[in-house]
C-alpha cells in the first residue's frame, strides 16, 4: 500500500492509474478506522481495480463548539487497518495541504440540509460538500463508497453529484453494527460503561416506530411518538431529534408512505449517536 500525503504525489498516482485503464473507486474517511470503514473499503476492492482511501479529519465540517481538536486519531494504526483491507494508496493530507489558501469559492447546501443534523450544525453540508467536491476532483473515483449511517450526508452528496453532473457513481453501504445493535462509530469510544450498555436501545426504539409505520394504521406523528417515548424510557440520553422524513430527499411526510427515513439522535455525556432505519411502505396507509 503507498502512503502518499500530497495532492501532487496523488495527482500522478491517479494519472498512472487512468493510463492503465485501471477503474477506482474512492472511500473518504475521519480515520480513526473501524469495522464500518473496512466494510466500505472491502466492497470497493471488490468493485474496482484500484482502491483510494482518504483519511482527513476535515476543519470546515465541525461547528465552533464541536470536536475537532479532540477528534480521535491514530493513523498508524489506521494505516496497518486500510492495508489490511486491500487498500492500494493511503491519502493522508494535512490541512495545510488540502486549504494552503483561503478560498474564494463558497459552497452551500441548499437542500437536504435542514433537517436532522443540519438543523444544530449550520454550515456542516457546507464542508462536507466542499471536501468532498476536491476529493472527487483529486481522486477521480469511478465509484465512490459512503456509510448510511450517516444517511443524510449520503442524501447530500447524492444531490452534489446529481446537481453538478459529477461523474462518478456513490454507492451507500449499509450500517455495520456491534452484536448488540448498535451503530459502529468512531465517536463510541466516549461512552462510559453505563452509556455503552444503554446506546444499543438506540437502534431497538427506531426498530420499534418503523414496525409501527408498517402496520399501516399509524400516523407519521404517532410513529415519532412511539419511537421518543422508547427512547426516554430506555438510552439514558438526551434526544436531540426523532424524524420520519421522504428519503433521499428528506422532506417532510403527510402521511406514512413511500421510501422514508426514521432517523434519530442522542446526546450522552461525551458522545453523541445518531442512527437511522431506511424502509418503504407501499400503498395507501
Amino acid at each position: 500500500m503507498r502512503v502518499i500525503k500530497t495532492v501532487k504525489e496523488l495527482k500522478e498516482f491517479v494519472r498512472t492509474e487512468k493510463k492503465a485503464g485501471h477503474q477506482i473507486g474512492l472511500v473518504p474517511t475521519m480515520g480513526f478506522l473501524h469495522e464500518g470503514h473496512l466494510t466500505l473499503a472491502n466492497q470497493a476492492r471488490q468493485e474496482n481495480d484500484t482502491v483510494i482511501m482518504s483519511i482527513f479529519v476535515n476543519p470546515l465540517q465541525f461547528g465552533p463548539n464541536e470536536d475537532f481538536d479532540r477528534y480521535p486519531r491514530n493513523l498508524e494504526r489506521d494505516e496497518q487497518l486500510a492495508a489490511s483491507a486491500g487498500v492500494d494508496c493511503l491519502f493522508t493530507p494535512d490541512v495545510e495541504e488540502m486549504y494552503p489558501e483561503p478560498s474564494i469559492i463558497t459552497m452551500t447546501v441548499t437542500a437536504r440540509a435542514d433537517k436532522l443534523c443540519g438543523v444544530k450544525r449550520p454550515g456542516h453540508f457546507d464542508g462536507v460538500v466542499t471536501v468532498v467536491t476536491k476529493l472527487f476532483h483529486l481522486a477521480e473515483p469511478d465509484k465512490a463508497y459512503f456509510g448510511l449511517k450517516d444517511a443524510q450526508q449520503f442524501a447530500v452528496i447524492d444531490g452534489l453529484v446529481t446537481s453538478l453532473n459529477f461523474p462518478v457513481e456513490i454507492v451507500g453501504v449499509e450500517t455495520v453494527r456491534e452484536e448488540d445493535g448498535l451503530a459502529k462509530s468512531s465517536r463510541n469510544v466516549y461512552l462510559t460503561e453505563e452509556e455503552r450498555l444503554k446506546a444499543p436501545h438506540l437502534q431497538k426504539g427506531l426498530q420499534l416506530g418503523v414496525q409501527a409505520a408498517k402496520q399501516g394504521d399509524k400516523s407519521v406523528e404517532e410513529v415519532i411518538e412511539r419511537t421518543v417515548s422508547y427512547l426516554q424510557d430506555h438510552t439514558g440520553a438526551a434526544i436531540d431529534y426523532v424524524e420520519l422524513l421522504s428519503y433521499p430527499e428528506l422532506d417532510s411526510l403527510e402521511k406514512v408512505q413511500g421510501k422514508m427515513i426514521l432517523a434519530a439522535a442522542v446526546q450522552y455525556r461525551k458522545a453523541r449517536l445518531i442512527d437511522n432505519i431506511i424502509f418503504t411502505v407501499r400503498g395507501e396507509c
